[in-house]
């Protein structure tokens, strides 16, 4: 009997015992799995403050002043690994040093993850960027100029999202132009604070400039139905506001900034009738860009009826004019130029005669706009190489 009792006796200690090694080495097993987890937290946190170290760094000053000569990107090509290795390359083996890429499109789509509250609210995202600030440190890598390009005033996703901020028609509904696109109010403060948001945080993700496009009221569709209803002094008088308002807030940022103008208005000293005004914007931010594409000039222009033919001759009797307003001023004088064809073909020549004209009239630089991004090597060499 004793020796039953001693059997069970035994195999309950043993079972006991058995069952305590195993909660000891669980309780061994998540200690280790707490510390695993708490180093690995730590690490990701010490990588996370010396990501936001390093880019507290890099954006603390304003970048400086540079001669740019740079490419258009629209957002699905500075997102594609392999067309982004192309641009990369051929700025590596040419004279360009800066593209500009898309971040709010004429649409009024934010193209980026964007972190501000009405963006998210309204649903005015569409992120084609992905990873930009990864983008844009591959481009810092090879010493690259990143420019952050906005449309700002038309915005049809803000305009139809908040109908108070936009431009009216004569019913009182919100106006469209001849292709069902509308536009924001360039009046109104709200658009100026959305705009003003989205362009710091464009400077948070390391871009070196931001680019302000559409700074003016609509041109084409019926704008006698537009309402409020003014007089091209009181338009010029709204956006040389806005210009102001740009300077004011983007001064102290660690970022350049820079306006995008219609090429006629380098030759009216008066303005153009959407608003802008070539004296109002020399004083207000760093560099002026007029789009000076030879083949948006119209017929009779300068006597020729196809001033895309003398692409030399167009662009120097724009920059004669209009190049005096930067003498002594703060901005720079970086123009737009044409490469693309249109129903012409823009060759080396072309180009080149266009680059030539720029580089006699300013140190501020040049752009090259293709829509479609495809940028020919041979067209862009240096020009004193031609």
């Amino acid at each position: 009997m004793y020796e039953k009792i001693d059997q069970n006796y035994i195999i309950i200690l043993l079972t006991v015992t058995a069952v305590a090694g195993i909660v000891i080495l669980d309780q061994i097993k998540a200690t280790k799995d707490v510390h695993a987890l708490i180093n690995s937290e730590y690490i990701h946190s010490l990588q996370t403050r010396d990501k936001l170290k390093a880019k507290l760094k890099r954006k603390s000053i304003k970048p400086n002043l540079r001669e740019v000569k740079g490419v258009y990107l629209t957002a699905r090509s500075a997102s594609s690994e392999e067309k982004l290795q192309e641009i990369i390359d051929l700025i590596n083996s040419t004279q360009l040093n800066s593209v500009v890429i898309d971040i709010k499109h004429y649409t009024g789509k934010v193209l980026y993850d964007s972190d501000i509250e009405l963006v998210n609210e309204l649903n005015l995202e569409e992120n084609r960027l992905g990873d930009i600030e990864k983008i844009i440190d591959k481009l810092h890598q090879h010493d690259i100029y990143v420019i952050a390009r906005q449309s700002v005033f038309q915005d049809p996703a803000l305009a139809e999202a908040k109908p108070r901020w936009a431009l009216k028609n004569t019913e009182g509904r919100v106006w469209r132009n001849k292709n069902g696109i509308s536009w924001t109010n360039p009046s109104k403060k709200e658009v100026w604070d959305y705009n003003i948001k989205i362009a710091k945080e464009a400077v948070t993700l390391g871009f070196d400039e931001i680019n302000f496009d559409y700074v003016r009221f609509p041109s084409d569709g019926d704008t006698s139905r537009i309402r409020p209803k003014l007089t091209n002094e009181e338009k010029k008088e709204v956006i040389a506001s806005f210009f102001d308002y740009v300077n004011k807030e983007m001064k102290n940022e660690p970022a350049r900034s820079s306006l995008d103008l219609f090429g006629m208005v380098m030759e009216r000293e008066k303005g153009l009738r959407i608003g802008q005004k070539l004296k109002d914007t020399v004083e207000e931010v760093d560099y002026v860009y007029p789009m000076m594409y030879p083949s948006h000039y119209p017929p009779g222009h300068m006597g020729f009826s196809q001033p895309a033919k003398y692409p030399g001759k167009v662009l120097r009797n724009g920059l004669k004019q209009g190049s005096k307003y930067f003498e002594d001023s703060k901005a720079k004088l970086r123009p737009w130029i044409q490469a693309f064809g249109l129903s012409k073909n823009y060759g080396r020549e072309k180009v080149q005669a266009q680059i030539r004209a720029v580089e006699d009239y300013t140190d501020g630089g040049w752009l090259l706009w293709n829509a479609r991004n495809n940028y020919d090597k041979n067209k862009i060499v240096s020009s004193t190489d031609y």
